[in-house]
């Protein structure tokens, strides 16, 4: 029974979200609906408050569905027997609320869409932003400085600047010369002006979008740090510059600003553990010079310069500790939570998944993120990023099959499935996967570390292509809006199918059903006096959306 019992009232809520899901134009199959009891029986139906909800169903499957209303998932009748797995929702046992689900702006997500025409380019943005006519991404993410996922190292000063008179943004906004490196080189741009700054911007105006934005730094400048292994990779900011870093910070989040972007989260560093043995750039903290740093410089700058208010943390910037691998999450945040002096400036703890052939192993580490929300239940959980290797010879498939990572082998489909139902069964309130768009081979990066995305783009036929990873996004993106709530939902276990389910602001319940089984699976969902019946496919994902006439 995934019924985690997580409650949290979040004492810093005191705004609405901006979001909400317009259902109107959502038609689909009805589903049968018993009232009362079962067939046979002569009781009168009860009038509860949700008996004028119908329900639509939406299936992505390995058999070729994706996002798809089906004809065929009506039952004609409920057996004496029972549905094989029988389910019940308890809307008024609320608890944790969500702030959103998407994909990250990237340079390399960028550069992608300044290879295809602009109408392809409105449609891609679309098809991600949009709540009605796409997937609706509400909560995205973006680097600070270069990340493994630009064309070249950068950062926003000159090297030695220490009064950071040359500050400039510029590198987010000018546009691609087409030189930046191999994998780009001889690749004809569209649009050679286009760039990081403008994608964010194009994305905004797209109807009905409206996302927030976590920016992340992998690096400060090289000149900062101590012990590097390469540009801008590996080694340690130095402890003179933790100043000079928190007031570069601060001036990237106003320079943002400026251009009409108002960053909604920080996170001080992205993948803080490493500082000896990553291959792009990167930065190590440990978990007392994170807190030192957090305390005693970035902490005050923000609020100096008004992006952060301490008496409403949700107000202003959010600034989100750690940024790394959730299996080992609880140790690092301790340092900086359980010092009152820097915990007031953190709203809450980003998370990442990796590696990922040891999350089934060890439970998608839903204990750890179990014990993180137990531990520090007024901080907020979000996991900020995922990704998976591109297998550029079968985009599509590889999610339905077996892949591999250094560590071992998965199947992606199912671990993505599993890791993101796992994480809001146990608190989490939004989930981020890395690049929203690359290249068919997982490009452009200087580093030969080739990902699949969302969307993938082959910038010589101008070819779109939507992975799985899209449609499984969009079960959740679409249909759990900002401000809903996780619900209760309780019921039959069975080996190898997984669900969830949440309120949002409108009154309308998302259920998500995830089936790994290699048999379909009878669903039988009751809600108030009403059943709801259904049958999920093998290897497929389920959306049910309920809502009132």
């Amino acid at each position: 029974m995934l019924t985690f019992n997580d409650k949290r009232n979040n004492s810093t809520e005191k705004k609405k979200s901006p979001f909400n899901l317009n259902l109107k134009n959502l038609k689909g199959v009805q589903f049968l609906i018993i009232a009362g009891v079962l067939v046979g029986c002569s009781n009168p139906p009860k009038k509860g408050p949700y008996n004028a909800y119908e329900a639509t169903i939406y299936q992505t499957s390995q058999a070729g569905d994706n996002l798809k209303l089906l004809s065929n998932a009506v039952s004609d009748k409920i057996t004496s027997e029972g549905s094989k797995v029988s389910l019940e929702l308890f809307p008024d046992e609320e608890f944790q609320k969500y702030y959103g689900f998407g994909a990250s702006f990237t340079e390399s997500s960028a550069w992608n869409l300044a290879t295809i025409p602009v109408a392809s380019r409105k449609d891609v943005l679309t098809k991600l932003f949009s709540p009605t006519d796409g997937a609706g991404f509400t909560l995205t993410r973006t680097h600070i400085n270069s990340s493994d996922y630009s064309n070249t190292h950068y950062t926003y000063v000159e090297a030695g600047d220490e009064d950071l008179s040359t500050f400039s943004i510029n590198e987010d906004m000018k546009g691609f010369s087409g030189d930046e490196n191999e994998q780009v080189r001889g690749v004809e741009l569209v649009e050679p002006g286009y760039d990081l700054i403008p994608m964010i911007l194009e994305a905004s105006k797209i109807p009905g979008a409206d996302f927030n934005i976590i920016a992340s730094p992998w690096s400060p400048p090289s000149w900062m740090k101590s012990g590097e292994t390469a540009e801008m990779t590996n080694g340690s900011l130095m402890p003179k510059y933790y100043g000079l870093w928190a007031e570069y910070l601060s001036k990237y989040v106003s320079a943002y600003k400026a251009q009409g972007i108002t960053l909604w989260g920080l996170t001080p560093q992205n993948e803080p553990l490493h500082a000896i043995d990553a291959q792009w750039d990167s930065n190590g903290f440990t978990p007392e010079q994170g807190r030192d740093f957090l305390r005693d410089h970035l902490g005050p700058q923000l609020v100096k310069d008004g992006h952060l208010n301490l008496d409403d943390l949700e107000s202003g910037l959010r600034v989100l500790i750690y940024d790394h691998n959730k299996s080992t999450m609880n140790n690092y945040v301790n340092a900086t939570y359980e010092d009152p002096e820097a915990s007031k400036y953190a709203w809450g703890t980003a998370f990442h998944w990796y590696t990922n052939s040891e999350l089934k192993a060890n439970h998608w580490y839903a204990d750890e993120v179990a014990e993180l929300q137990k531990n520090w239940p007024n901080k907020g959980m979000i996991h900020s990023e995922s990704s998976i290797d591109i297998d550029a010879n079968d985009p599509i498939g590889q999610y339905w099959r077996a892949s591999t990572d250094y560590a071992g082998t998965f199947v992606p489909f199912e671990t993505y499935a599993y890791d993101i139902i796992t994480d809001l069964n146990h608190g989490t309130q939004g989930y981020v996967e890395w690049c929203s768009i690359l290249s068919h081979k997982g490009q452009p990066n200087p580093y030969n570390n080739y990902n699949s995305a969302p969307v993938l783009i082959n910038p010589e036929t101008d070819e779109v292509i939507y992975t799985p990873l899209y449609y499984l996004l969009s079960h959740f993106s679409k249909f759990i809006r900002p401000e809903a709530r996780r619900i209760a939902l309780k019921g039959d276990q069975k080996e190898g199918l997984i669900y969830t389910a949440a309120k949002n602001t409108d009154g309308s319940i998302a259920v998500v059903v995830f089936n790994r089984n290699d048999e379909a699976q009878d669903l039988s969902i009751k809600l108030d006096d009403k059943i709801f019946s259904s049958k999920i496919e093998p290897r497929a994902v389920q959306t049910l959306l309920l809502k009132s006439k």
